[in-house]
């Protein structure tokens, strides 16, 4: 009788034991589906475009000679160019490549995308002096545009504006390691872990 009685007890533990696992496995999978879904809202936040403005103002003299009877003869045209441009660096965060484990809880950001630098030059011309023999032609405003937006590329990369959008770009990117810190997930890019936004500005290659 008291064999029969321990057997049920034994039974009815080992039900309820049962019971218990399959609900903590139940509540482990619910977390782990939360968590995922947090994280992918949190790079939903940050897949933005992060834009960083900046203004450029430059003064050429353009000049240029066509010259006639072996050089004995030439015509000069020239012009006071005034240029004030408005520059642009962005990082379309939408693009960004990722991959989520959740079983190990660790999100990869496989890559970020490069920056997108556009010029938006206002060109003036001032003082413009020509002759029908060398008037000003398309192929003069070309050359001339052309060697603004060259000069200016110059100018932004001595700036700080680059620097400025990537800064930028870092601060965005730590809204995401926020995240998997609190929840315990381990973030990574290029192979490494990132624990603080200053590892992010060491391994972040742009």
């Amino acid at each position: 009788m008291l064999k029969r009685i321990l057997i049920g007890i034994g039974v009815i533990v080992g039900i309820f034991l049962l019971f218990k696992y399959c609900d903590f496995k139940k509540n482990e999978d619910q977390d782990i589906t939360y968590n995922t879904n947090l994280i992918q809202q949190q790079i939903l936040n940050v897949g933005k475009l992060v834009v960083t403005e900046g203004h450029f103002s430059e003064v050429i003299t353009y000049k240029n000679q066509q010259k006639y009877l072996l050089d004995m003869l030439s015509f000069e045209k020239k012009a006071l160019v005034v240029v004030n441009a408005d520059v642009t660096v962005a990082y379309d965060l939408h693009l960004m490549k990722y991959d989520i484990d959740s079983i190990n809880k660790t999100i990869t950001i496989v890559s970020i995308p490069k920056e997108e630098i556009k010029i938006s030059p206002d060109i003036q011309f001032y003082d413009v002096e020509q002759s029908k023999l060398n008037p000003f032609t398309g192929d003069d405003y070309n050359k001339i545009n052309k060697s603004v937006k060259a000069n200016l590329a110059k100018k932004i990369e001595k700036s700080s504006l680059k620097t400025n959008a990537q800064n930028r770009l870092i601060s965005e990117l730590s809204k995401l390691l926020i995240t998997t810190s609190q929840l315990g997930w381990t973030l990574k890019y290029d192979g490494k872990v990132i624990e603080t936004e200053k590892d992010f500005g060491k391994q972040i290659k742009l």
